[in-house]
């Protein structure tokens, strides 16, 4: 296993799984029915965001790049599963939580992955043209 897995893939599941189970297990929290919801959306999410980035490979970068088109995996039926994911895995900390502060970070963090998916897609239809666009008709979001 190369390092580039290790950082890319093992250390974020290891420490998001370390962060949920401390907020979970969080004696001050009470885990009714939203608590058990919210955490079953937290680590859907957290799934969703290892899987992409072990799918993107080398290709994952923070700011838009067009490495390569990666169509397969979680890619071939999602365009964006980190962002997705990222919006699953915050639903889940709020509905864990239950500060209501926090779904308003919600309500500014959902616009902004619209913003970074659309500069994320102009910079990928610029780079692979009709390959992406057709990629883009078979996929959701």
């Amino acid at each position: 296993m190369d390092r580039g897995v290790i950082w890319r893939v093992w250390l974020p599941l290891v420490l998001g799984l370390w962060f949920l189970g401390r907020l979970f297990l969080h004696k001050s929290l009470l885990h009714g029915w939203a608590g058990w919801i919210g955490l079953a959306l937290a680590l859907t999410g957290l799934t969703m965001i290892v899987l992409a980035r072990y799918t993107l490979g080398r290709s994952f970068s923070v700011a838009a790049k067009a490495r390569e088109l990666v169509t397969h995996g979680i890619y071939s039926r999602i365009r964006n599963p980190i962002y997705i994911g990222g919006v699953i895995f915050i639903s889940g900390i709020c509905l864990i939580m239950r500060l209501p502060q926090l779904w308003l970070i919600h309500l500014l963090v959902v616009p902004l992955q619209f913003v970074r998916a659309r500069r994320e897609a102009r910079v990928l239809e610029s780079a692979f043209g009709e390959s992406y666009r057709e990629y883009r008709r078979g996929t959701w979001f």
